[in-house]
């Protein structure tokens, strides 16, 4: 992989994170405190250090630990480090937009596939992103993404992947596209084909008028026409793309509230330079309880979770 390959490509997609600067920044004292954990097996300095950083910061500490030692942090860290503490650090020493393109890999690999981190990233990411995303992807694994959707997936669902990959805003009218969805309900079976179409090519304010007018004409709330109209992936595609296209950070909010670890781990990490402040203020919202306390509540112990509190880091 060519490192500077990423610098050609705007990684700052938002403003809203925790994960800021460390003011104090001196990439050769990180690196000599990083070497002395390693030696011991010190999770807790290192965990301290690298949830500490920005992104870029990390990225500096990489390049200075490879000068310095001659040898590469990612596989430092695999010796020293193992299960869950291990993971949650190698994801931070990636760039996000790397880390997005590995999250996509991973989805796709070995038998089955994982839809709903397909779905989290394709409905919550822009067109422009995704684009990057698609370009970092064949930089990487020397694959085309859309043709790896399309081996991964099929039928309708195939088609709705595909769609929200190559997403691009289309102008329209707000009554033309209601009267479409609702004609395309009217047979025995729905329409898919406008479904599709609108939803993954109209900006989210014009979505949310149309959902709006059709909730108004159906009598029926959009998740509910989407639940008894559709079936199978496309239907948890449908519904993904609704919840996402009302408020992206809810959903996300509904998908840390799992604690499932590979799930929390992932948005946490995805988004913590990005708009994780949102998400965290979504998520009292929805539950009553700031993520901070609720991430203490659960399974998560030791190093593991005094990283995932760092990137959170604080209650609201």
């Amino acid at each position: 992989m060519d490192p500077d390959y990423f610098k050609s490509y705007d990684m700052c997609w938002g403003t809203l994170g925790t994960v800021r600067p460390f003011s104090n920044f001196n990439p050769d004292r990180d690196v000599l405190e990083i070497q002395a954990a390693l030696e011991k097996k010190d999770a807790g300095t290192l965990v301290r250090i690298l949830t500490n950083r920005s992104n870029d910061q990390r990225q500096e500490v990489v390049k200075t630990f490879q000068e310095m030692t001659q040898k590469d942090l990612e596989v430092a860290l695999k010796k020293a480090l193992s299960g869950e503490v291990e993971t949650l650090l190698l994801d931070l020493l990636m760039s996000p937009l790397e880390y997005e393109v590995y999250r996509l890999q991973q989805a796709m690999a070995g038998l089955g596939t994982d839809e709903e981190t397909l779905l989290e990233i394709l409905c919550t990411r822009s067109g422009k992103q995704l684009q990057e995303i698609s370009a970092a992807y064949k930089q990487i694994y020397k694959k085309d993404l859309e043709k790896e959707l399309k081996g991964e997936t099929s039928g309708d669902f195939a088609k709705l992947v595909v769609a929200l990959l190559n997403k691009e805003d289309v102008a329209s009218s707000v009554q033309r596209d209601i009267q479409s969805l609702l004609a395309s309900l009217n047979g025995k079976k729905a329409d898919v084909e406008p479904w599709i179409n609108i939803l993954t090519s109209r900006d989210s304010d014009h979505l949310n008028k149309v959902f709006m007018g059709l909730e108004l004409e159906s009598g029926q709330a959009m998740e509910e026409l989407v639940e008894k109209r559709f079936s199978g992936d496309l239907r948890l595609g449908l519904k993904v793309l609704v919840e996402c296209t009302e408020s992206p950070y809810v959903y996300l909010a509904k998908k840390i509230a799992t604690m499932k670890s590979s799930t929390v781990q992932g948005i946490m990490v995805s988004h913590s330079e990005e708009d994780l402040l949102c998400i965290r203020t979504a998520f009292l919202k929805l539950t009553g309880t700031s993520l901070y306390t609720a991430l203490q509540q659960k399974q998560f112990k030791g190093d593991y979770l005094q990283a995932l509190l760092a990137i959170c880091r604080s209650e609201d």
